[in-house]
């Protein structure tokens, strides 16, 4: 059975109308965990030679002293990154297949995802290290390696199990900054906790079995959640709740347009996927600090690429999913008589909004350097000229529907947002300002290099109303065909 649901969900893949995207998509994804694997393997030999012969001291006291900070942090972007495989399945809960094999399946499908196996692809390298070159005895290292494995699966189903417990998650990722600044002044040692509980795994026989043990409660519990669940008119439902009417009067006295707006802040304040697209655009404001990790990103090129992402972040993963958020009514909604301008724009004032927020918070960025804000700032400029036009744009070929009415994301579809021309807009996006800002700088200095790109932004503002004619008319050209994606659900 479980082959035939895996072969049904292949001819499903290749008779899709956006195979071709699709396709792409899945070999570029497939570049990115190659990627991603090598960057595992890496770290694994990086860490073992670092902390031998460098700051010779034990590895497994090193990898163990920060894990625990390590762990959570999983478990925080495990809760608003994974998404359960169950909406390929659900047109089956109404055929003769027992919901015991649908939710086994599904089951399944989690344990064999890469962000969880993934992982080996780090510990075996670092295992392996501990033993051939490090001694290390090989019984104390595959408990260590079953029970560091037994802990990123426990995080895996305790994430199913707290789905829409957001006040958990906030309270978890609260606390873990909280200690990380308490450790960085020295007033806390949570890390040597850490390094006692951990190194246990090797040195002290059956405590490994202890997270063995919770991860099976947790992925029994989480199994049971799931089933308990699985219907069409209760895990799958809308979410029921009490009526009540959202509006900011002082909207209304821009007609259509405040009403659009109205609707977007609504969206925000109810949607789980909207409101993790919010909480990556505030986490991107802390992607400068990625200033510390190296000399690459100290260059003029790559500092404006920092700056882009930190008062961006919320303008690329809202604007670029375009009118995906309106997916569900969409259809309805372009036989009505909606003036396509005002709709757009309603949009572009919320990207908007969001970036000018973001270049005031981001005055932090002082405290490394005015050179540094300043580069943020000017990436700010070019992000409310021109790249917020640019994200509108991409969302016109961004034909991927996102399932609001789904009670949770554990039931709720997912899946992968870009296609290939969202990809080559993505060019003057990011190539463009770099390019410029580190050109000028070179020959006239910072201040004309922030001058540059901030005349490229007032350019983008005085010819607003073209560049939204222009706007509109790709997204009437793209019209039928982004009804018709919507209208194929799973």
């Amino acid at each position: 059975m479980y082959t035939k649901l895996l072969k049904l969900e292949f001819k499903s893949f290749i008779r899709n109308p956006q195979f071709g995207a699709q396709l792409a998509m899945k070999i570029l994804m497939a570049f990115a965990y190659a990627g991603m694997s090598f960057t595992f393997v890496m770290m694994a030999v990086g860490l073992y030679f670092i902390s031998v012969e460098e700051l010779k001291t034990d590895p497994i006291a090193l990898f163990s002293r920060y894990f625990l900070y390590y762990a959570a942090l999983d478990l925080v972007l495990r809760y608003f990154i994974q998404q359960m495989p169950t909406q390929n399945i659900k047109p089956f809960l109404t055929q003769n297949i027992t919901k015991k094999k649908l939710v086994n399946y599904a089951i399944l499908k989690i344990i064999f995802n890469f962000f969880n196996w993934g992982y080996l692809l780090f510990l075996l390298p670092f295992c392996g290290l501990l033993i051939f070159h490090g001694s290390y005895s090989i019984a104390g290292v595959l408990m260590f390696l079953t029970g560091i494995m037994a802990v990123f699966y426990f995080s895996n189903f305790v994430n199913i199990v707290l789905n829409k417990q957001n006040l958990v998650l906030y309270t978890v990722a609260a606390i873990m900054i909280i200690f990380g600044f308490l450790e960085y002044y020295g007033y806390v040692h949570l890390s040597a906790f850490s390094e006692k509980i951990f190194k246990a795994f090797y040195g002290v026989p059956g405590v490994f079995l202890i997270p063995v043990l919770l991860a099976v409660a947790a992925g029994y519990w989480s199994y049971r959640n799931i089933y308990s669940n699985f219907y069409l008119d209760k895990g799958l439902e809308l979410e029921q709740a009490v009526g009540k009417t959202e509006n900011i009067d002082f909207l209304n006295r821009f007609g259509t347009l405040g009403t659009f707006i109205n609707n977007d802040i609504r969206l925000l304040k109810r949607s789980k996927a909207a409101k993790s697209a919010l909480f990556a655009g505030i986490m991107f404001l802390f992607y400068g600090l990625l200033y510390f990790s190296g000399k690459a990103y100290a260059t003029d090129f790559m500092r404006v690429f920092l700056g882009i992402f930190v008062t961006g972040g919320f303008m690329f993963m809202f604007g670029q999913r375009v009118p995906s958020w309106d997916s569900s009514y969409y259809p309805l909604m372009m036989t009505q008589k909606v003036p396509y301008k005002d709709y757009l724009q309603a949009k572009w004032a919320l990207v908007v909004l969001a970036t000018a927020v973001s270049m005031v918070l981001a005055l932090g960025y002082l405290l490394i350097s005015w050179e540094f804000y300043l580069t943020i700032f000017a990436a700010g400029l070019y992000n409310l000229g021109v790249n917020s036009y640019l994200t509108l744009l991409a969302g016109a070929f961004n034909k991927k529907p996102i399932d609001l009415n789904s009670s949770s994301k554990s039931f709720g579809g997912g899946g992968n947002n870009f296609n290939m021309k969202v990809m080559l807009i993505m060019i003057p996006q990011m190539v463009l300002p770099m390019g410029v800002f580190a050109l000028v700088k070179f020959f006239a200095g910072i201040e004309i290099a922030v001058a540059s790109l901030g005349a490229l932004g007032l350019v983008g503002f005085l010819l607003r109303d073209k560049i939204f004619d222009y706007i509109v008319k790709i997204y009437r050209s793209e019209k039928y065909s982004t009804i018709e994606a919507f209208k194929k659900t799973a």
